[in-house]
């Protein structure tokens, strides 16, 4: 197998967890510890630092050092690899929903015009009210 196409597996594995995802998202605005990248999910230290070594482990994030903290930070080459090979298909999906479009339109009943006389009026209740005593 080439690389190239191991390094676009493991993008799309690592990408394929709503965690990670979101992760990548919250990169994408600039670098983040640990810390900051765990504050919005309900999950350990340790679980987000496993999802953090799949993503790193992709080639998806890098950490630094700094001082006594590691900040991630987004890898753009990957993800890059990713919107190619995506791009590759794109005028196929296009291609399919003009298709389906045009079908669409084909089926659709011709839209009715409005008249003055297809006004609904308010219904009014038959029978007696009832009066609570």
């Amino acid at each position: 197998m080439n690389t190239s196409s191991d390094a676009l597996n493991q993008a799309f594995a690592a990408l394929a967890d709503p965690t990670r995802r979101a992760i990548v998202a919250r990169l994408a605005s600039g670098e983040a510890t640990v810390n900051e990248l765990a504050a919005p999910f309900n999950m350990t230290q340790p679980s987000i630092s496993k999802h953090l070594k799949v993503l790193e482990r992709a080639g998806l994030i890098s950490r630094g050092r700094a001082a006594q903290t590691r900040p991630c930070r987004l890898e753009a080459a990957p993800l890059k690899q990713v919107a190619s090979w995506a791009e590759l298909y794109r005028s196929t999906w296009e291609e399919s929903f003009e298709r389906l479009d045009a079908f669409l339109q084909s089926t659709a009943p011709p839209p009715v015009p409005p008249t003055a006389t297809t006004t609904p009026t308010p219904s009014t209740p038959k029978g007696k009210k009832h009066v609570r005593k």
